[in-house]
């Protein structure tokens, strides 16, 4: 049954939080189209795709969203219950720091687990769609923008240059159209004025000129007997297809075996799959690799004269196997020798690059794994910090919580980032790296509630004056003792 004390700090906290998660989810959607804006301009995007972008961008931050926002909320929430004093009034009626911040960590707790379910199933699937989508929008061609006095060359099989433009966009004048169509040479078409425009479904670009000219030359190009064509025209018609600016609908199977695009029991499964591949590498491709240019058999060398059997058995008196070898053949043999280490050299550095290869993978996999549970931790991790910080600080609003909480943010991010970097350079083991910003602020956190139990004045500013002040007067007093011989 919930209380009143559970409904007033619930509804303290329901506001902020929801203001602070779309504040955030807004700053990071938008660091995504400033990061991208170069491959998302000129592209012709309409407001479906841009809207399902957006949609698909929102759904990957919001594992990152959510500890952010229970960071502010948290302070913003018992700062604000601080400064009217209903916290006091709370702690005066006998009841702890921890049992009305009990709904709120319940409530954390709860979001930590739709965070997860949010990385594991509904993640992968976002991050799927949007690296297809985005791929699409790189290779598309930018939007139809034919200028003035400069050829276009985007259309395939043709170069169009317009003299000048009407302002309605749409009369034209001074045209030339050079059709490449793979034969002798471009069949060139002038005109002195005309007009342009898109047919109503979009698919062709159509022109309508007047007063021209169109050459064009016919023949093969084996033989120098060719016909040349001059058409005059008074009106003519010409049309292009725009079906090559169409965005492509590339097939998701071509980017869903990347990390980013898989649950925990997805990332178990390829883990196995690689270490089984790495396993084979080692104890049977290396061997089989390097045996194959050995053999256990007699080696039979010719030379011009005699027949010379090399054995397993080398003489006592021979200080070498190369004193075993007549003059005739050391030459050939040593070369022969060169070129075997030369071929597993190269077998080796092949199989070793593709471990390497393989190894990356495995850790990229481990990286995703953790990050899916470490994010989730954070939301808890992240409130044990923010609560007592407003209970101590007691400031409510946007302005001290704000300045406290973006602090502990760039610390948490910098940690995640400094973290996820060591464990590329495999300076640490992912576990430690992906964990670090948890269980470097876990402890921050339990320090502060305790703090925040006993009602610390670690932020109190009276209380630091007071301090300098005891402490200034200590060694005044000091200096006016007279020493007694």
């Amino acid at each position: 049954m919930i209380k009143k004390l559970d409904r007033l700090i619930l509804r303290s906290f329901i506001g902020p939080f929801i203001a602070t998660f779309f504040i955030t989810l807004f700053v990071l959607v938008m660091q995504f189209f400033w990061k991208y804006i170069d491959d998302l301009v000129g592209k012709g995007l309409g407001l479906g795709y841009i809207a399902e972008l957006t949609i698909y961008v929102s759904t990957t931050v919001i594992p990152y969203a959510l500890p952010i926002s229970i960071l502010i909320s948290s302070i913003m929430t018992f700062g604000n219950l601080g400064e009217s004093f209903e916290l006091v009034a709370i702690k005066s009626s006998g009841i702890s720091l921890m049992r009305f911040m009990r709904p709120v960590l319940i409530i954390s707790f709860v979001l930590s687990m739709i965070a997860f379910l949010i990385a594991n199933y509904v993640m992968p699937v976002a991050n799927l769609k949007f690296a297809t989508m985005l791929y699409d929008i790189r290779v598309a061609k930018p939007a139809l923008d034919i200028k003035e006095g400069i050829f276009y060359d985007k259309i395939p099989g043709y170069a169009i240059k317009i003299g000048e433009k009407d302002k309605d966009g749409n009369g034209i004048k001074n045209i030339i159209i050079f059709e490449n169509q793979f034969v002798l040479q471009d069949n060139i078409i002038i005109a002195e004025k005309g007009s342009m425009h898109i047919s109503d479904d979009k698919k062709f670009l159509e022109f309508d000129l007047e007063n021209g000219w169109r050459y064009q030359e016919k023949g093969s190009y084996n033989t120098t007997a060719t016909d040349f064509y001059r058409l005059g025209f008074k009106k003519y018609k010409k049309v292009f297809d725009l079906s090559s600016f169409n965005m492509m609908k590339t097939p998701d199977s071509l980017f869903k075996g990347s990390y980013n695009m898989l649950n925990v029991e997805q990332l178990n499964h390829s883990t196995d799959s690689i270490r089984k591949i790495l396993t084979d590498i080692k104890y049977k491709r290396i061997p089989k690799e390097v045996n194959t240019y050995f053999v256990s058999a007699p080696i039979f060398m010719k030379s011009t004269d005699t027949i010379v059997r090399a054995t397993t058995t080398v003489p006592s008196k021979a200080k070498s196997y190369a004193a075993l070898l007549p003059d005739s053949v050391k030459t050939m043999s040593y070369s022969k020798a060169a070129d075997k280490i030369n071929l597993i050299k190269n077998a080796l550095d092949l199989i070793a690059y593709e471990d390497k290869q393989r190894q990356n993978d495995m850790l990229m996999y481990h990286i995703a794994w953790h990050k899916k549970f470490a994010f989730s931790f954070a939301c808890i991790v992240l409130f044990l910090i923010g609560a007592p910080l407003g209970a101590i600080i007691r400031k409510g609003g946007l302005g001290m919580p704000l300045v406290v909480a973006v602090v502990f943010f760039l610390l948490f991010h910098l940690l995640n980032v400094f973290g996820e970097k060591f464990v590329r350079q495999e300076l640490m083991s992912p576990f430690w790296g992906i964990w670090l910003s948890s269980l470097a602020l876990l402890p921050v956190g339990i320090f502060l509630v305790v703090k925040a139990m006993n009602d610390s004045q670690l932020f109190n500013n009276e209380f630091y004056f007071r301090f300098f002040k005891s402490i200034k007067s200590y060694f005044t007093k000091k200096q006016y003792i007279i020493p007694i011989n």
